[in-house]
């Protein structure tokens, strides 16, 4: 547990045990989000055309259909919200091109950040087909506090 304004560590314990983070995984898929609409790379009424890729997630999700296109704010405010894999993943296709490239962002992003004890391998936290993906209570207390940062996510967060 972190003060999230200083980072000051009030309460820790196995905070670098490697776990599977499930849906937590969103919060770096998130703060991608975020950095890209801060860089001006994406903007909030950008469009995006959903694919069948994303179209095909399981677990949570909001049901996108291939083809269908939604805004880049739309897709976001169901990420947070629902905690929507397909929705994830189109806004991860939208930045990175594919869900590949935007997780080796990710991992990059972790790096920089300190975040040692993790590794991803997709943007929702489905963990049926994944070998390493993983993170720690102290990774996740850093990728948090760098996410609510943006005011943004805070704003769908307390819907």
């Amino acid at each position: 547990m972190i003060e999230a304004t200083t980072g000051t560590v009030l309460y820790y314990k196995n905070q670098e045990e490697k776990r599977s983070p499930a849906s937590v995984t969103k919060i770096m898929t998130l703060l991608l989000v975020c950095e890209a609409l801060e860089a001006e790379r994406i903007k909030l009424g950008d469009n995006v055309r959903i694919s069948e890729y994303a179209a095909s997630m399981g677990g949570s999700q909001v049901f996108l259909e291939a083809g269908e296109s939604f805004t880049v704010e739309e897709l976001l405010k169901c990420t947070v919200i629902s905690s929507a894999n397909d929705a994830a993943v189109a806004l991860a296709e939208l930045i990175g091109g594919t869900e590949g490239n935007f997780v080796a962002e990710m991992n990059k992003r972790a790096k920089e950040l300190g975040m040692n004890n993790t590794n991803f391998e997709n943007v929702s936290g489905l963990d049926d087909t994944t070998v390493a993906h993983l993170t720690s209570a102290e990774d996740i207390a850093i990728m948090s506090r760098e996410l609510i940062k943006h005011e943004i996510i805070l704003k769908y967060s307390s819907l």
